[in-house]
């Protein structure tokens, strides 16, 4: 078995923005740290809990993985069989919440026992994907296949969905923004979506070029929305007030297929700021999409 790793990256630098002109200037700006990962299976989506702990998902490998920074010790958790986490979450009280993307779940573990709740999908649903808390501790996420959006009510267990009107639309990354509202990219199709959480209406907002494909997205603390376009090598920004877009082309170009953009943890309030992950030049060439930030020393 070839070894898998989980990186974290220290940014050393605390500028406004973070610009790189080449792919080979990109060890000047960062310290990678490694761990590797023992049971590999393809190791992604990694979320930080209240303790400093991270939780990461065993994709292909069927796991739930936790990593200790400080002593680099890791331990292993078993999801039910078939589920193949894609995305976790972990809550305030450090329980971590996952979805099971084959087999038509959102699970619940509890670190101190190991054990799992499950929420089951109902029949529309298939494939939950991505997942976001808002602020009352419910779960907003996504179905890619299933073409829905999908809340979760995480005290009665409820789920209602929300069908996209777009065929094919493939709704991947979801993110909660300041009025808990969710701001949802379409990965099949060239738009944005959102919803309104009382009145549980989508609406969709076509992007500027018909190739644009949004993968993930990140929304700043004056609520707008930053985008990567997977297709088109792109960032874009969206301003839900003036209704307007900016994009600029990513250092690898138009082939440069950017993965995600993260916005940095507010523990660095310095630091807010997009980031932008390359998949040619970070993610394909470390050989997986399990990233973390740490900043001066300090969790992102």
């Amino acid at each position: 078995m070839k070894p898998v790793y989980l990186f974290f990256i220290a940014f050393v630098l605390s500028l406004p923005t973070v610009a790189v002109e080449a792919a080979d200037e990109l060890p000047a700006l960062l310290e990678i740290t490694e761990w590797q990962v023992p049971w590999g299976g393809r190791p992604r989506d990694p979320g930080v809990a209240p303790d400093g702990a991270v939780w990461f998902c065993g994709q292909e490998g069927n796991y739930i993985g936790r990593l200790q920074p400080g002593s680099g010790e890791m331990r292993r958790y078993a999801v039910p069989a078939g589920s193949h986490p894609h995305n976790l979450i972990v809550d305030a009280q450090g329980q971590v919440w996952y979805a099971g993307n084959r087999n038509a779940h959102i699970g619940r573990l509890d670190p101190a026992t190991g054990d799992i709740r499950q929420y089951a999908m109902p029949e529309s649903v298939n494939d939950p994907h991505t997942l976001a808390f808002n602020q009352q501790g419910d779960i907003w996420f996504t179905a890619q296949f299933s073409n829905v959006i999908g809340y979760l009510d995480t005290e009665t267990g409820d789920v209602r969905t929300i069908p996209v009107e777009t065929p094919d639309a493939r709704p991947y990354g979801i993110k909660m923004d300041s009025d808990n509202r969710p701001w949802i990219v379409l990965l099949g199709t060239n738009r944005l979506a959102t919803v309104d959480p009382g009145k549980f209406t989508l609406q969709e907002i076509e992007l500027p070029d018909d190739i644009m494909r949004p993968r993930r997205l990140e929304i700043d603390a004056d609520d707008t929305i930053w985008f990567v376009d997977y297709a088109g090598g792109r960032l874009g920004h969206y301003d839900p007030t003036a209704d307007s877009f900016e994009e600029w082309y990513m250092p690898g170009g138009e082939d440069g297929r950017p993965y995600t953009v993260r916005q940095l943890h507010p523990w660095h309030p310095d630091l807010q700021k997009a980031l932008v992950l390359e998949e040619v030049q970070v993610a394909i060439a470390l050989r997986l999409r399990v990233v973390h930030r740490m900043l001066s020393g300090g969790i992102a």
